[in-house]
C-alpha cells in the first residue's frame, strides 16, 4: 500500500470513529439518572451499563482482533462504525432496561475492534515520520468524547431525555460511517495475529508491569468516574448543567493534558512524563476525596485528574512500544484490553459502594487505586543501560 494513495481526510474520518466509540462507551456516565428514572431502575443498575460493557470490551478487543486480521480495513472499520451507530440508533428505541443491556453488550462486542485496529490502519496511510503524530491524532477522539461529547450527552439527556441522547450519537456514527467509506483507502491489510506474539508478551515482565499500572490507572478513576454526575448532586446539590461543565472542565484539561505530554515526552523521556502525570493523576483524584461534598474543591480536583487521565494512558502507550517494539501490535492491542478491564473493575467497585451510600467512601478507594499504579510506575523505572524504555 503507497501512503501517496492515502486521502487528506483519511486520519480525520478514523480520529472521528474515536469519537463515535468513545461516546458510545462513555454515554451512560453521562445521564444516570435519566436513565434510571426513564428504565425505573436504581443509579447502581444504570451503572452496571458501563460495567457490563467493559467486560465485553476487554473481552471482545483481543478476541475480535484475532478473528478478523486478515479482514481488509476499510471494510473492517466501516463495518465496526454501522454497527455502533445502529447500536445507538437502536438504543434510543430500547423498550426497558433488559433490551438497553443487550443492545450495547452487542454494540460494543463489535465495537471494540475499532480504538486498536484505527491505529494500526494509521500506520499503514501515512509515511513512517508522520507516524506518531497521527496515531497520536486519531487517539484525540476519545478526549474529544469526554471534552465534548460528554457535556452534550448530559446537556440533552437533562432536557430532551436519554433516548434523544442515543440518537445523536447514532446520527453521529452515521456521518463517522459515510466520511470512512468516502475517505479511506481500499485495500489496506495488516498483518495476521499471530498466537505466538501473545505467549511472548505474556513472558516479558516489564511489558506485565506497564498492563497492571494501565489497569490500576483506569480502576481507580473509573470508581468515581462512573458516578460522578449522580455524586456531584447527591454531595453538592449540582443541577445538570453545572454536571456538564464539570465534565467539559475534565475532557478539556484532558486534551491540555495530552498535548503536554506529547511535546515534553522526547525530552524528559517516557518514564519521567509517565511518572509526572501519574502523580497529577493521583492529586486531583485525592482533591476530589478531601474536597468532597464542596462544588468548588472537587471542580479542581477534576481539573487537575483531568491532566493525567488521557496523557497517562498515551504514556504508557510510548514505554510498551520502547519496552519491546517487536511485540507492539499486540501489546498496544492488549493494553487497550486491560483499560477496559480496569473500567469494568472500577465501576464495579463504584457501584457497590454508590449502593450502599458510601459516597465518600468512593473517593478514598479511587486515591488507593491510583497510589498503587504509583508505585509500579516507580518501579518500573529504567535501568541507566536501558533509558530509552
Amino acid at each position: 500500500m503507497e501512503n501517496a494513495r492515502a486521502p487528506r481526510f483519511a486520519p480525520t474520518a478514523l480520529m472521528l470513529g474515536n469519537l463515535v466509540t468513545g461516546c458510545s462507551v462513555l454515554a451512560p456516565a453521562g445521564m444516570l439518572p435519566e436513565l434510571a428514572t426513564g428504565l425505573d431502575v436504581s443509579i447502581h443498575a444504570a451503572g452496571l451499563l458501563i460495567t457490563f460493557g467493559a467486560i465485553t470490551l476487554c473481552i471482545g478487543s483481543p478476541l475480535m482482533a484475532w478473528l478478523t486480521s486478515r479482514i481488509e480495513r476499510r471494510t473492517l472499520l466501516t463495518t465496526t462504525l454501522a454497527v455502533l451507530a445502529f447500536g445507538n440508533l437502536a438504543s434510543a428505541f430500547a423498550p426497558d432496561y433488559t433490551s438497553l443491556l443487550a443492545i450495547r453488550l452487542v454494540m460494543l462486542a463489535v465495537g471494540a475492534l475499532y480504538t486498536p485496529q484505527a491505529a494500526g490502519t494509521a500506520a499503514l496511510i501515512v509515511p513512517v515520520e508522520r507516524r506518531g503524530s497521527t496515531i497520536a491524532y486519531i487517539f484525540l477522539g476519545w478526549s474529544l468524547a469526554a471534552a465534548v461529547g460528554l457535556p452534550l450527552i448530559t446537556f440533552i439527556a437533562s432536557r430532551y431525555g436519554w433516548r434523544a441522547a442515543y440518537g445523536e450519537i447514532g446520527v453521529l456514527g452515521c456521518i463517522s460511517f459515510l466520511l470512512l467509506l468516502l475517505r479511506l483507502p481500499a485495500g489496506l491489510k495488516g498483518a495476521p495475529v499471530d498466537l505466538k506474539t501473545w505467549r511472548e508478551v505474556g513472558r516479558n515482565r516489564t511489558i506485565r508491569l506497564l498492563l497492571a499500572i494501565t489497569m490500576l490507572q483506569m480502576s481507580g478513576q473509573f470508581v468515581v468516574f462512573t458516578f460522578m454526575g449522580p455524586l456531584l448532586k447527591k454531595l453538592t446539590g449540582a443541577g445538570p448543567d453545572a454536571i456538564g461543565m464539570v465534565f467539559a472542565l475534565y475532557g478539556v484539561c484532558g486534551f491540555l493534558g495530552v498535548v503536554i505530554a506529547t511535546r515534553i515526552v522526547d525530552t524528559s523521556g517516557p518514564y519521567r512524563t509517565s511518572l509526572l502525570f501519574t502523580c497529577l493523576l493521583l492529586a486531583g483524584i485525592t482533591g476530589w476525596a478531601l474536597g468532597a461534598g464542596t462544588l468548588a474543591f472537587m471542580t479542581v480536583g477534576v481539573a487537575i485528574w483531568g491532566l493525567g487521565f488521557a496523557s497517562t494512558n498515551s504514556m504508557q502507550q510510548v514505554r510498551l512500544v520502547a519496552a519491546a517494539p517487536p511485540l507492539a501490535s499486540a501489546t498496544v492491542a492488549l493494553n487497550t484490553s486491560v483499560l477496559y478491564i480496569g473500567q469494568a473493575v472500577g465501576s464495579a467497585v463504584g457501584g457497590l459502594l454508590f449502593a450502599r451510600e458510601l459516597l465518600h467512601a468512593l473517593g478514598f478507594v479511587a486515591v488507593g487505586f491510583v497510589v498503587l499504579a504509583l508505585i509500579l510506575v516507580v518501579l518500573t523505572r529504567p535501568r541507566p543501560a536501558a533509558a530509552t524504555a
